[in-house]
């Protein structure tokens, strides 16, 4: 039996219009959602579960709004929801420390997560947890065998590695060929009910600060050549200013 935690984040629509209000982006009319890895995070957790038998926790770190994600994977079989409630920002230090404790207090066994957020990039998540807590750390796993620990491939130059890895651990989780399960009415209205666990949070004095937030610079506009006349001018642009001969 294997006491399973699942980490996801609530993050803006990937399809949502971001804007900036001040020198700071403005989320205030953005749809929020689950950050896409984490949902093969969540099916892995899910698999681990069915093959060898445990419970599985997903924990969250966030204000009231983050429940929705919570009960949104509890629709998809998680057992408990946790919320780690803080509404501010942040840094990754912050994060991975009260998420150390959190999993540490909760005697879990192994911990997925999605290989980066959809809002940050960072990918810092997993190692970093996985450094605090002394643990095994493999990252962008894309196909795991739940057997004598964990046999875990990720790409690697010129193919797959495989690798194993003794419990506990901290496993990052990219697409690969896992298909996220979905939703059924009755877990979606089991999920409405359930309750979730609010813990507080006291993270640690923020190392890095946000000076400001601005949108990247516009694309240029294209450019267009018609006429066998212009190839050598388009193969001198592709060289030149594109880098792509």
């Amino acid at each position: 039996m294997v006491n399973i935690a699942v980490l996801v984040k609530q993050v803006p629509d990937t399809n949502s219009k971001i804007q900036i209000a001040g020198d700071r982006v403005d989320l205030s009319s953005v749809k929020m959602d689950i950050s896409p890895y984490d949902e093969f995070a969540v099916e892995n957790a899910l698999q681990h579960k069915e093959s060898a038998g445990g419970t599985v926790t997903a924990i969250t770190v966030g204000g009231a709004g983050a429940d929705k994600v919570l009960k949104g994977v509890k629709a998809l079989g998680v057992d408990n929801i946790i919320r780690l409630d803080y509404d501010g920002y942040m840094d990754s230090n912050g994060l991975q420390s009260v998420l150390a404790e959190e999993i540490s207090a909760g005697g879990f066994d192994v911990v997925y997560c999605g290989k980066a957020a959809a809002d940050t990039g960072a990918g810092s998540t997993g190692p970093g947890l996985a450094e605090k807590l002394g643990w095994g750390s493999v990252s962008n796993a894309t196909d795991i065998k739940f057997e004598n620990g964990l046999t875990v491939s990720y790409p690697s130059e010129g193919g797959n590695a495989i690798v194993t890895v003794n419990l506990p651990a901290i496993v990052s989780c990219d697409k690969g060929s896992i298909k996220v399960r979905k939703s059924n009415v009755k877990g979606i209205m089991m999920a409405k009910r359930a309750q979730v666990e609010v813990k507080p949070i006291s993270p640690p004095n923020a190392s890095v600060t946000i000076v400001s937030q601005i949108m990247p610079p516009a694309k240029p506009a294209g450019k267009q050549f018609e006429g066998g006349d212009s190839a050598n001018t388009v193969a001198q642009l592709l060289r030149d200013e594109a880098n792509i001969i």
